[in-house]
């Protein structure tokens, strides 16, 4: 199960539900690049650019190839490297989390580990980046769960449910 979305949208709390539910292990690319990188985020941002860090998170995500029973995070950047795309679907059942600008912008106005959202208005660069993103997120998605109504624990049934139903038909003769 390979969770896509912007950032704040939830797919490291509800991806780890997810697993959870389903008896999966669950992955996350962006601590698998930190690890890797042996410093966070904003310092791979500072010493080598985004290009730096998307290179970083491709290789991540090619890592990712075969493995199987698993849930994986995303970092919600990783749809805008034409090379990942045919991987993201290659892994397995794709589940949007989608959340409004405004929703986002309230989960992640406290963390300072976003490089993107440092940004004279974080809120209108949320919205820049959905209006971008959105169609790629919407092309690639087996499902989109809106989640702005719904609590962590309904967001992750409802992908857990789905994804028992996906994998159920891909068995059938």
């Amino acid at each position: 199960v390979v969770l896509i979305g912007l950032m704040g949208c939830g797919k490291t709390s509800v991806g780890k539900l997810v697993a959870s539910m389903l008896g999966f292990r669950f992955l996350d690319t962006d601590a698998m690049i930190v690890e890797a990188a042996g410093c966070s985020i904003p310092d791979i941002f500072a010493k080598e650019g985004e290009a730096g860090f998307r290179k970083r998170e491709s290789a991540a995500l090619r890592s990712l190839v075969g493995v199987r029973n698993a849930v994986i995070a995303t970092g919600g950047g990783i749809i805008t490297q034409p090379q990942n795309l045919p991987l993201l679907r290659h892994l397995g059942y794709i589940v949007w989390l989608q959340a409004s600008p405004a929703l986002l912008h309230r989960r992640t106005s406290f963390n300072h580990d976003r490089p993107l959202l440092r940004d004279p208005d974080p809120k209108g660069k949320l919205e820049r980046l959905l209006e971008e993103r959105g169609p790629i997120y919407k092309s690639l998605a087996d499902l989109r769960i809106a989640t702005d109504e719904l609590s962590q624990e309904e967001s992750a049934y409802g992908v857990a449910e789905s994804a028992r139903v996906f994998f159920c038909q891909r068995q059938l003769p």
